[in-house]
């Protein structure tokens, strides 16, 4: 009976509208949009993923091998396998064009590639005619940015190595390039049989090779792939097929799309302050109300249900809003989207990204509305008879638990949902201790402007006075802008602060310290060469040289590594591993003892401190490593401190030389020299030895930073969204307020004051309370990005001030633009028909 009556009297209730509540399903739609729109484009991008697995993968299935090619017996396997096969080789090599050079990622294909999709080519031709051979020239194709870099035009000639190519046309679209990974050159394919006698693929060169399979349609391939790793076990394969062709690509929109989820989750949160607000403002009008019907005879619980099934129903709208606005922009922005991506999106309505916004939308409308409703169940009816105004009671034991409940249901939810528990553990306990930093400051704020009101520095000065009484008195104005403006501003400092510190790590602190070039495939027969001509340089200052091995772990202590170490970096794939008889100059142990220059017994390993204090490795482990195909068991006996910020050579894994006796390898070395020399000591390395590829870290430095770029501004657009919710509430407070500034300037031209001094004392208020929020902002987005840089990055913190002071400069315009819009009904208002309505 008790419910039926409260459906009845909120139904009767939201007869009269939605007045009142437009800032409530403003913030709840935009905090759910945010967050349905970046789970709808991770889900299209996954979708589409999925969809094309087998374009992208270039065949049902991969089967991958590091700096060898396939056995006689694996193809075999292969054959026996599949309805058809195509054999890719991956590299780096430099393009030279006269003095010019550049770096490119090289393919190298047979005759049967692409066995799925098509290359576009500009012009139109079949690849197969682009990389035939004429004039005693083998063709080529080029990626367009690398055509214009060395100034090719169509027929032109370019080497690799010491074979001479023929540009014969630019390459438009390669149906398998988000299998690529992060490439430091543009794409160059070839013919592989052209490569015989270049010098670019020979024993310890560091290439891939990969082999594409068509597989009959009833294939399954988990158990293909069963039967591969048994058949092939232990030989360095790493197999990959349609279901998830691009892991890498994958786990990154993954990670970064909860990431963006865990933003918008912020934002969510400032949009809960907004709702917050409205209900309290809309309750406050209710006060009359709800003191005539305790006066009828009604409950405390009645009361609560009624507004609460109001809040519910409203709840539903706001979210309903937030879901249709969330699909319906990535929809409406799909085109332009798929052009910029550069892997197939698949869009169209998803419901589990729907459902997690709308979860997070309920659960926070209920969490920031219960408080408001708890605190008027047990207004007096003594109170209307007081001008509807008076204090309420604090919620009871109830309503407490129900409040904890829903926050542990919030954080939860989003520790699962987003599949970063750690991270969202971090990202909550951030927005909780942000939220409590700017109440304490809302408090602090009205405190100080009360005194300073009373004090003598407000005597005198109307505007001043008008303004710290404003800020300071009973109204909660302050505490809902410096709340929701202050979180907003909070995410948007942090964005800034990491990523300005990120950008100096890379730009200013790495060159410092980072080689000039990194030069890989060093034959044996040619280090010796290489390291004179190099330290002969007078522009080189320094020059470090390994032997360069390729390894893949496969178990810890006879145990699988991903069951020991999990997804850990350094089992996720192949790693560098080199040799050396004695202990490499510069190199500090930290653990245990080095081998002796003439040690030829078991395998040794020295392994890398801080990775193998991640996976938990001791002295005394013994982990396998999988080079070219063979299984060598060493045990740990030292542990060896390795800095890889430094852009410079760090081996995770190094061996005593009697381990790997007889194993191809090359070699590697990292140059250090002056901006001056590096051009001309790039000629002559190449002229020497033009098999040897030259990575200029420089290049590898800006397309980091490029990567950055994209992540930064992804994270500053949903910093964004936050933002706009918060200028929402701030548009809310002002609104809500602006019936007791319409009395407040009746009360000031009464006493004497001009238009411009209410103006100014409006203005001001909203200057003090926007200034407070940036201050704050500044702190707590710092202290975020503070934890960030130290905790996560592990590099130093240094504050930017220039991004600092724009958010407390658009702190104060932001509450400046939101309470002038507010404030001409209060200078237009007549002072007699304002006090009269009052009597």
């Amino acid at each position: 009976m008790s419910l039926r009556l409260a459906a009845k009297l909120a139904r009767r209730e939201l007869r009269g509208g939605l007045k009142g509540f437009r800032v409530f399903l403003a913030c709840l739609a935009l905090g759910v949009a945010a967050i349905a729109a970046v789970g709808m484009v991770r889900a299209a991008i996954e979708g589409g993923l999925a969809a094309q697995g087998s374009a992208l993968l270039g065949g049902d299935a991969q089967m991958e091998f590091t700096y060898r090619t396939a056995t006689d017996d694996e193809r075999a396997f292969m054959v026996a396998m599949a309805v058809a096969t195509s054999e890719v080789i991956d590299f780096r090599s430099m393009a030279v064009v006269g003095e010019d050079r550049a770096l490119t990622q090289v393919k190298s294909v047979d005759s049967a590639y692409p066995l799925v999709g098509a290359v576009e080519l500009a012009p139109a031709i079949p690849l197969a005619q682009a990389l035939a051979v004429e004039n005693g020239l083998p063709g080529a194709v080029m990626d367009r940015v690398l055509v214009d870099r060395l100034g090719l035009a169509l027929g032109d000639q370019f080497k690799m190595g010491t074979q001479s190519f023929r540009l014969s046309a630019v390459l438009v679209k390669e149906p398998d390039s988000a299998t690529g990974g992060f490439g430091l050159g543009p794409r160059t394919i070839v013919l592989t049989s052209a490569l015989n006698g270049s010098g670019l693929i020979t024993a310890g060169s560091l290439f891939e090779s990969q082999y594409r399979l068509v597989l009959p349609p009833e294939t399954d391939l988990e158990a293909a792939k069963t039967s591969a790793e048994d058949a092939l076990r232990d030989k360095g394969l790493r197999w990959s097929d349609s279901r998830r062709a691009t892991p890498g690509v994958a786990r990154f929109v993954e990670r970064i799309g909860s990431f963006l989820v865990l933003v918008g989750l912020a934002g969510l949160a400032v949009g809960g302050v907004g709702v917050s607000a409205a209900v309290r403002a809309y309750l406050d009008g209710k006060i009359a109300t709800i003191a005539t019907l305790k006066t009828l005879g009604a409950s405390g619980r009645l009361i609560f249900q009624t507004y609460l099934l109001q809040i519910g129903a409203l709840t539903v709208l706001g979210v309903t809003m937030g879901l249709i606005l969330g699909a319906g922009v990535p929809l409406a922005l799909s085109p332009l989207i798929k052009a910029s991506l550069p892997f197939p999106v698949a869009f169209g309505l998803y419901p589990a990204p729907l459902l997690e916004a709308a979860f997070y939308g309920v659960v926070t409308a209920l969490l920031f509305t219960l408080w408001p409703l708890a605190r008027v169940q047990n207004v007096r009816a003594a109170v209307l008879y007081r001008g509807g105004d008076g204090r309420v009671a604090w919620p009871n034991w109830v309503h407490w638990v129900s409040l904890i409940g829903l926050v542990i249901l919030l954080i939860g939810g989003a520790a699962w949902l987003s599949g970063l528990a750690l991270l969202a553990l971090w990202a909550a306990a951030g927005i909780v201790v942000a939220l409590g930093i700017l109440w304490a400051t809302a408090y602090g704020l009205r405190r100080a402007a009360r005194a300073l009101a009373r004090s003598g520095l407000a005597r005198g000065r109307v505007g001043l006075r008008a303004a710290l009484a404003a800020i300071g008195g009973p109204r909660d104005e302050a505490a809902s802008v410096i709340l929701s403006l202050g979180l907003g501003l909070t995410v948007l400092a942090s964005v800034g602060q990491i990523d300005a510190n990120l950008r100096a790590a890379i730009t200013r602190d790495l060159p410092a310290i980072a080689p000039s070039y990194f030069f890989v495939d060093i034959q044996n027969d040619q280090i010796d060469g290489f390291l004179a001509r190099t330290k002969a340089d007078p522009g080189v200052t320094r020059v470090d040289d390994a032997a360069m091995l390729r390894g893949v772990v496969t178990k810890i202590n006879g145990v699988d590594a991903r069951q020991v170490a999990g997804e850990h970096w350094v089992v996720r794939g192949d790693r560098g591993v080199t040799y050396a008889a004695t202990l490499p100059e510069g190199t500090e142990l930290t653990g245990g003892t080095f081998w002796p220059a003439d040690y030829t017994g078991p395998p040794q390993l020295s392994f890398a401190q801080e990775e193998a204090d991640e996976i938990g490795l001791m002295l005394g482990d013994k982990v396998t490593v999988n080079i070219l195909g063979r299984d060598i068991e060493a045990e740990i006996t030292s542990f060896r401190k390795v800095d890889f910020s430094t852009g410079g050579m760090g081996f995770v894994m190094m061996l005593n030389p009697a381990a790997v006796a007889g194993a191809p390898h090359t070699f590697i070395a990292t140059v250090y020299s002056d901006d001056a020399s590096e051009a001309k000591l790039l000629r002559d390395v190449a002229g020497a030895y033009p098999n040897i590829t030259a990575v200029r870290v420089r290049d590898a430095i800006n397309r980091v930073s490029d990567a950055l770029s994209a992540i930064a501004t992804a994270t500053a657009w949903a910093a964004g969204a936050t933002l706009l919710t918060g200028f929402v509430v701030l548009i809310g407070a002002a609104a809500a307020g602006e019936r007791v500034r319409i009395y407040e300037a009746a009360i000031l031209k009464t006493l004497g004051a001009s238009r411009a001094q209410i103006m100014g004392s409006f203005a001001l208020r909203a200057a003090l309370t926007g200034a407070a929020a940036g201050v704050v902002a500044i702190f707590a987005g710092g202290l975020a990005a503070w934890a960030v840089m130290h905790f996560v990055m592990d590099t130093a913190f240094v504050f930017e001030p220039v991004s600092a002071l724009a958010i407390v400069i658009g702190g104060v315009l932001a509450t400046l633009l939101a309470g002038l819009a507010f404030v001409w009904r209060p200078l237009a208002a007549r002072p007699a028909q304002v006090l009269r309505a009052q009597e």
